[in-house]
């Protein structure tokens, strides 16, 4: 097992994280999606996160690093985020190269452990990617590996951190790319009480509920958004997002997405998909 154990200094009652995802890089600075480019939005958020002062002790970003599978793309996340300086977790996205990403992004500085501890948390970073296309699939050894960490740490409260949301958000095109084994996912992370939370991307909007005592949480997208509750692939106006979450010693956790101004990065909402 890949662990990483993190010492904090400070705060000893809470662990502050940073959420980012669904940041879609090319391999070219210039590249867009639907009209945005994506490495601009990217750098924007960057810039507005230190601008706001809040502490946080690690940065997650739960996939979708790049659009293209470029070796390019990555390092030019690597070199983005390096400005936060804070150690950085990942899991791959259904346009990642997941492979490719625990090859080669410890060389860049960003972890590639599965699972992290701190305090009397411990977060597991899955892997749902199908090669290729955009629903997702967690693998029996992905499920075995969240096990072996819930089983070697009863003790610990255990966030899942994992690309695709495994539950419908109530847009029809969406739902169709969602994690295809979402129910024995469920059903599966149902049998630990220490599993708290499953955080993801991949909906590029807003989700935050409570099923059977876990909870589910996903976050807006650092490029475009996908408008909620949309029958047919449609783009939300609002600003790029990012999320900043609060771990305290006894399960709890609060929460809170932030955004850019609306109207700073306008996609091209006469594209029928991506």
């Amino acid at each position: 097992m890949t662990t990483f154990n993190l010492q904090l200094k400070g705060d000893e009652e809470h662990i502050s994280v940073l959420q980012l995802t669904d940041l879609h890089l090319f391999a070219e600075e210039a590249g867009t999606l639907l009209g945005v480019r994506t490495a601009d939005s990217f750098k924007a958020v960057l810039e507005a996160v230190v601008n706001q002062s809040l502490h946080f002790d690690i940065v997650v970003v739960t996939g979708d690093i790049s659009q293209d599978y470029s070796v390019s793309s990555y390092q030019r996340f690597a070199h983005a985020i390096a400005m936060l300086q804070k150690p950085v977790f990942f899991v791959p996205g259904n346009h990642d190269d997941g492979p490719l990403m625990y090859r080669i992004l410890h060389n860049f500085g960003v972890h590639t452990e599965r699972s992290l501890i701190c305090n009397n948390w411990q977060f597991v970073f899955l892997n749902s990617e199908v090669y290729s296309v955009p629903h997702g699939w967690v693998e029996r050894d992905q499920l075995n590996y969240l096990k072996a960490c819930c089983d070697n740490h009863p003790e610990l409260n255990t966030a899942v951190l994992v690309h695709h949301l495994p539950r419908l958000v109530r847009s029809n095109w969406l739902d169709t790319q969602t994690m295809h084994n979402q129910d024995e996912f469920n059903n599966f992370i149902a049998g630990f009480p220490n599993i708290k939370l499953v955080l993801s991307g991949h909906v590029h909007q807003e989700y935050d509920q409570v099923h059977d005592g876990i909870r589910y949480i996903a976050t807006p997208s650092t490029s475009i958004q996908f408008e909620p509750l949309s029958h047919d692939f449609a783009l939300d106006m609002q600003g790029p997002g990012w999320r900043y979450l609060r771990f305290d010693r006894n399960g709890g956790i609060d929460t809170q997405v932030f955004r850019l101004p609306s109207g700073r990065f306008i996609p091209d909402t006469g594209v029928g998909g991506y």
